[in-house]
């Protein structure tokens, strides 16, 4: 059993980095036409790496789909699955669209993971079409955990949702410290302790709760005494809509993931 990645950039260097940690048991072998992507995912890994997939596939193999929606037709022509079960990280292409290009194939499990996964904190969306067995979403749940969490999803319209929350997610934290770390530096700050502090204060308060069994809402009164400097921090952020601004972008995601799916060939 071997398990292909049909492409190697940044999220399957991501999922192979976790692999490696968990000591993945099974062979793992590369496709990627950048022979410099080869070189440097074999350097790091030492998986095997390929110029293309072998002329076909195995029943008892998994095939990673890591290309860009837009190039996957093109990248899964002529692919022989063999019969393998089929994992896809592309956004927006649904199972219908997948199996066209796989000759029919519907032994597929859709994925929706984040970058996060890079360090083994990713969290995974995942989606089993009906022709995936339940031997086959505990082969695609024991890949996706070696990088994080999994959820699996009851239907494939969550897909959506899940791209929108988690897989675009880090984006949001990203422009948030971002913002923070830029907030610091009028304040008299150099970059580097702006982005120091900004970086401790949302680890810290990300772990903080993640170990209580607050609410968030909650835990946020627990900070903020009435007319203090935390009241009027929060009083500006609701006058400029900040969490309704949340709520439109993860809207935007999920339905521009919409409109990927129904652009699919």
């Amino acid at each position: 059993m071997t398990l292909y990645f049909l492409g190697g950039g940044n999220m399957a260097a991501a999922i192979i980095a976790g692999l490696r940690r968990a000591a993945y048991p099974h062979a793992v072998a590369v496709a990627e036409r950048c022979a410099d992507k080869r070189a440097r995912l074999h350097a790091q890994f030492g998986v095997q790496t390929l110029e293309s997939l072998p002329p076909q596939l195995h029943g008892d193999d998994v095939l990673v789909l890591a290309v860009k929606p837009q190039d996957m037709a093109e990248a899964c022509a002529g692919v022989d699955t063999g019969g393998a079960l089929v994992l896809s990280i592309a956004a927006g292409l649904p199972v219908s669209a997948l199996s066209q290009m796989l000759g029919g194939t519907r032994r597929i499990v859709r994925i929706m993971p984040n970058t996060p996964a890079a360090v083994a904190s990713g969290v995974s969306g995942l989606y089993a079409a009906e022709g995936a067995s339940a031997h086959d979403r505990e082969r695609a749940d024991a890949v996706m955990r070696s990088c994080g969490e999994c959820v699996w999803l009851d239907t494939e319209e969550q897909m959506h949702a899940i791209t929108a929350v988690s897989g675009s997610g880090p984006a949001y934290v990203f422009y948030l410290l971002n913002a923070l770390q830029q907030a610091a530096q009028t304040l008299g700050f150099s970059p580097e302790h702006a982005k120091m502090l900004s970086l401790a204060t949302f680890r810290g308060a990300v772990d903080l709760a993640a170990q209580s069994s607050d609410d968030f809402a909650v835990l946020q009164q627990q900070v903020t005494s009435k007319g203090g400097t935390t009241h009027a921090a929060l009083a500006s952020l609701r006058r400029d809509d900040v969490a309704q601004a949340v709520t439109r972008a993860a809207h935007a995601a999920a339905h521009r993931s919409r409109e990927m799916a129904q652009t699919a060939p």
